[in-house]
């Protein structure tokens, strides 16, 4: 039996269940989310790196349930658990066992997993926040710039230029050295984590700026935006209701690049000295602490090295599969 030299349309389809007397069935359409979805869905790999990505976000929102049941508080100290000689974990694995999942800290003997738990809150806190940061200044700048043109995006492009060349992490470990420890009704790490966000989202809005402009640029002059301008909308009613809905894709894709990178400069900033204060968990800290005791206790540089890579694979990884999802042109 041989195949068909040609599919049966929609149409015929139809009319052969009519005239059987079958109901026919309703062209369902498919919103542009909804394709990308359904993309997203056969990516078995981007899907595993968003289910560790939710499971990291929720660690973090229920550190507390966490470490009271499975561990200790992480500030509290427990000296019974070093040796007195040599000031290193008693057992071995960095005194790993059934009380401390992940052993203890070098010296003073605090819960390494419940300081993992918490150092989660801090590294997602200030990622995602400085991400929002970043999108937020970034997306109407951009829109902006690419919208009017002429000597509105000349200013800005530079703008962005410069911001783009400066230093970023010597001048963040600059300002933290000079900022009060009280500040905006915050002390202590309240206020380093603040400055963290500002200064992260303020340097990394150019980044986001560049690709939006780009968009705009391509977008400005669509049929559906002049057909906006015939009908009298206003400036404002162009970029936020016609310009916008159409470059939440590709910020949606920056965004998701983005946190993973600032996850890895909070951890600098943070092993540089320039992050939250102590006794406040960070894995950028531990890891700074772990660089004088790695001989004997490497498992104290392993365990938080390993939550920095797995958090950021794991982000890298969803980012990738939500920019193939989004991308129209893309063969998943």
């Amino acid at each position: 039996m041989t195949a068909p030299l040609h599919d049966t349309s929609a149409a015929e389809t139809a009319a052969v269940d009519v005239a059987a007397g079958v109901p026919a069935k309703a062209i369902e359409g498919r919103s542009p989310w909804r394709i990308a979805w359904i993309r997203l869905k056969r990516d078995k790999v981007a899907l595993s790196g968003g289910i560790v990505v939710l499971l990291l976000i929720l660690v973090a929102v229920f550190a507390p349930l966490i470490v009271s049941a499975f561990g200790h508080p992480p500030n509290e100290f427990h000296e019974e658990q070093i040796d007195p000689l040599f000031s290193t974990p008693k057992g071995d694995w960095g005194g790993i066992s059934g009380d401390f999942l992940f052993g203890v800290e070098p010296g003073n003997g605090r819960d390494v997993f419940s300081r993992v738990v918490y150092g989660a809150r801090i590294s997602l806190l200030v990622a995602f926040l400085s991400a929002v940061v970043a999108v937020v200044v970034g997306t109407v700048v951009g829109i902006v710039a690419g919208y009017f043109g002429g000597w509105v995006d000349a200013v800005i492009s530079r703008v962005m230029d410069l911001l783009l060349a400066f230093p970023q992490l010597l001048f963040i470990i600059a300002l933290v050295s000079v900022v009060p420890n009280t500040l905006w009704g915050m002390s202590g790490s309240g206020v380093r984590m603040a400055v963290l966000i500002m200064v992260i989202g303020f340097f990394g809005w150019p980044y986001v700026g560049r690709i939006v402009r780009g968009q705009t640029l391509s977008l400005r002059e669509r049929e559906y935006v002049e057909a906006a301008r015939s009908l009298g909308a206003g400036q404002l009613y162009i970029l936020f209701r016609e310009l916008l809905p159409n470059l939440v894709a590709p910020i949606t894709v920056y965004a998701t690049l983005m946190i993973p990178t600032n996850v890895l400069t909070e951890a600098a900033l943070s092993f540089l000295g320039a992050g939250v204060k102590p006794p406040t968990a960070s894995w950028g800290q531990m890891l700074s602490k772990a660089v004088s005791t790695y001989e004997s206790d490497p498992m104290f540089m392993i365990i938080p090295g390993l939550a920095i890579f797995i958090t950021v694979l794991a982000f890298n990884l969803f980012g990738d599969g939500v920019r193939d999802a989004l991308d129209p042109k893309g063969s998943r």
